[in-house]
């Protein structure tokens, strides 16, 4: 006598919901019935429900298994596609860890890189800068991302800067040049000039590419300031 649907799934120690789950997508043929009409089933479903549920237990999923077949008793290849998926899954929990522990230890903002957050923490940036900054580390690859923000460690609210932030968007012609000319004489705009000789090189390894990055910085900062900064922000660069 075979074992009903329900004592096998007590002998594979899982539940009838799976085992008709099993038959539904393929994985588990049907058994043969009793005189009765009830299902029947043998050792070859056993050990097939057993296998099933030990390579779901590893992380296979039912499409994998499925892709296995029955007669694979040791799917080397797909094991070790799996510790490879593992492996990865691993690393960036870890660096998620780092993060946390990170964020947790020295109270940084949540919405940079734990390290970009700690090299900018004294940098004292408007919220307009500040909101530039969270939208670029967007943008950058990690290793120039790291060099911009090395250039704000030493970055301070100096009076060109107070000018700059409190410029109304009406201000006039001399105005907005004597802003422009503050700005560029700042250390800091010194700094960020060594950093970034070629200001386009600050997008040149962009992940999502030059184009983008540009377009991007572009649509924020007509957001960010007004017309008379952005004209400032101009003059500094010619």
């Amino acid at each position: 006598m075979g074992w009903s649907t329900s004592q096998l799934a007590d002998l594979a120690g899982t539940t009838l919901r799976t085992i008709r789950h099993y038959h539904d997508v393929g994985l588990l043929t049907e058994p043969e019935r009793r005189a009765n009409g009830y299902k029947s089933y043998g050792v070859d479903h056993l050990v097939r429900v057993l296998r099933i549920k030990r390579l779901t237990d590893l992380g296979l999923s039912l499409a994998q298994i499925a892709e296995l077949g029955d007669g694979d008793e040791h799917p080397r290849e797909a094991l070790r596609e799996l510790d490879a998926e593992l492996a990865a899954q691993i690393e960036r929990l870890q660096q998620m860890r780092a993060d946390l522990a990170l964020v947790l230890h020295q109270q940084v903002p949540t919405d940079l890189p734990p390290e970009v957050a700690v090299m900018i923490e004294n940098a004292n940036l408007s919220p307009q800068d500040r909101s530039f900054t969270v939208v670029l580390a967007q943008l950058l690859s990690p290793e120039t991302l790291a060099r911009y923000a090395g250039t704000l460690k030493d970055y301070s609210r100096d009076p060109a800067v107070i000018a700059f932030d409190t410029l109304p968007e009406d201000a006039d012609e001399q105005t907005r040049q004597a802003v422009a000319d503050g700005m560029r004489a700042m250390p800091y705009m010194a700094e960020m000039r060594a950093a970034f000789p070629d200001p386009a090189g600050l997008y040149s390894d962009a992940p999502r590419g030059v184009e983008h990055a540009k377009q991007t910085v572009i649509k924020v900062m007509v957001e960010l300031y007004n017309k008379a900064q952005l004209d400032v922000l101009v003059r500094m660069s010619s």
